[in-house]
């Protein structure tokens, strides 16, 4: 299958980007055709503080951005990393002493370091939200200290087209030089978001957002709405909604901020403004919904170096990846896939690619206790650090592989996210996780032994058919969870028959 990519070199990708308001290190573990985060620092140095005033980078800024590089590319290094990128954004390009700045950072690291412009840096975004959410089609929006980046892009049919791309000098650290003076602030925001005409290009779809700032705003709308699942990539927030809680941040005290503890203060104190931003932004493109991205330039850029790749599906190759470097023994995910498919007619393709992943994360849980096996495999698959997956099929998978392993539909544990997945997609689910339940009991993980078994589902059975030779497969556990599988697809007989043997040709 070509999303496993098996013959692909394993390696390291590091980035570092220098932003105007942080700083940010990430190393990306190569496993088959997919990128899985392995180190991920942040440190908020904030040197595009006061460029507005002075058109320099700040003097506090550039001292902290200088030992934290050292230190980000030491760390590297160490971890040996197979590539190393230092991009540097709109605060250094825009600086007077940017380039001197630049300059002195290569020199110190013995590093190049790449200062893109605001075209480039709106590519790389959108690159790294077609990543995250290959279906997306709308427009990227991504915040930094010292501006915002859009773009137009289109994932359609596998197309993942961008478009031109626009940057506006709308950073919060940009803006907060206007101090308190919200009527000055909202002005230019108007000002220069009217001449932003790509936002047309988000009307009745979605803008998704990239960009520290605005996942603040994501992780405070979950808390007010108390939602069960703290994963910000692909948080979706319908237009209404949106409009309404940013108008309440962006009005929000400097007391008021200091009462929040689930976001980091240094990030805080930018966030009124970025809500205003956003409001207006959406009050303009008209989008139908916000969704929020934890991939954007960082993610583009790494995944930019994998051209031989781009046709391949990111959750299936880190599904795999885990697979094949976790497993008891090397996993074949599509062959229980195709075990499973007959129980499960005329599925369509988004709902087969979540069979396939959980599939191919069937046997994750194999090296815990076995009283936690459940509870691990659902958690684990739960927060899994990859993209290309939405909230419901996050719960989807969970769900599938806490059956798998047995648990239970009323544990606890299963409790809070349940909600987030409609009845009849969590019957299938659980229908998925006892069908593999039964293949493992068949194989006992030797999948080879599934070659010759097969499932039959006929209107009112489920048939369990065995070789003539095939009474080692069969026992008491075996004939319970046919029975369980039988029941949860809703069909009234469960049954279990041989195989004639061909005749010998005279």
């Amino acid at each position: 299958m070509p999303d496993r990519a098996p013959t692909l070199p394993a390696g390291r990708i590091a980035v570092v980007d220098v932003g105007s308001n942080s700083l940010r290190l990430v190393v990306f573990e190569r496993l088959g055709a997919a990128l899985m985060p392995l180190l991920n620092e942040k440190v908020m140095c904030g040197l595009g503080r006061g460029i507005a005033r002075t058109g320099r980078l700040n003097r506090d800024g550039v001292a902290l951005a200088y030992a934290n590089v050292q230190r980000f590319v030491a760390l590297a290094r160490a971890l040996r990393v197979d590539h190393l990128a230092v991009i540097a954004t709109a605060a250094v390009r825009e600086a007077k002493d940017g380039a001197d700045f630049a300059a002195e950072l290569a020199r110190r690291n013995g590093v190049e370091v790449r200062v893109i412009d605001g075209p480039e840096e709106a590519r790389l975004s959108a690159q790294g939200v077609l990543a995250g959410i290959p279906a997306a089609d709308g427009v990227v929006g991504d915040i930094g200290g010292g501006s915002v980046e859009l773009v137009q892009i289109d994932g359609g049919a596998g197309r993942a087209a961008i478009g031109a791309g626009v940057t506006l000098p709308l950073g919060p650290l940009r803006l907060g030089e206007l101090g308190d003076n919200r009527k000055a602030i909202n002005d230019s925001i108007d000002r220069i978001v009217d001449e932003a005409a790509v936002l047309r290009a988000a009307a009745g779809k979605t803008l998704y957002l990239v960009g520290g700032a605005w996942r603040a705003i994501a992780r405070l709308h979950m808390e007010q709405a108390h939602y069960p699942l703290h994963i910000i990539h692909q948080y979706t927030i319908g237009r209404a909604q949106a409009e309404t809680f940013l108008e309440l941040v962006s009005r929000l005290s400097r007391r008021s901020l200091e009462q929040i503890t689930t976001v980091n203060r240094k990030r805080l104190e930018v966030v009124p403004v970025a809500a205003a931003i956003l409001r207006r932004l959406i009050a303009t493109g008209r989008p139908e919904r916000v969704t929020f991205s934890a991939f954007g330039l960082r993610e583009g850029y790494a995944h930019g170096l994998l051209a031989a790749e781009h046709a391949v599906d990111p959750l299936i190759a880190a599904c795999a990846g885990v697979a094949e470097s976790q497993g008891r023994s090397r996993g074949d995910g599509d062959r229980l896939q195709l075990w499973t498919a007959p129980l499960f007619p005329g599925l369509p393709a988004a709902a087969r690619r979540l069979h396939r992943a959980a599939c191919w994360l069937s046997d994750i849980a194999w090296s815990e206790h076995p009283d936690y096996r459940a509870e691990h495999a659902f958690i684990r698959s739960l927060r899994m650090p990859v993209g290309a997956l939405d909230h419901a099929e996050r719960v989807f998978i969970a769900t599938a592989l806490h059956t798998r392993y047995g648990g239970s539909p009323d544990e606890p544990i299963r409790l809070p996210t349940a909600p987030l997945l409609a009845p009849e997609p969590t019957a299938e689910s659980r229908a998925l996780g006892l069908a593999l339940r039964l293949a493992y009991t068949l194989c006992g993980g030797a999948l080879d032994l599934l070659n010759d078994v097969r499932l039959i589902r006929e209107p009112d059975a489920l048939i369990l058919e065995l070789p003539e030779s095939g009474g080692l497969l069969l026992g008491e556990a075996v004939e319970r969870r046919l029975g369980a599988l039988g029941r949860a697809l809703g069909l009234s007989r469960r049954s279990v028959r041989y195989r004639s043997p061909s005749p010998v040709p005279a």
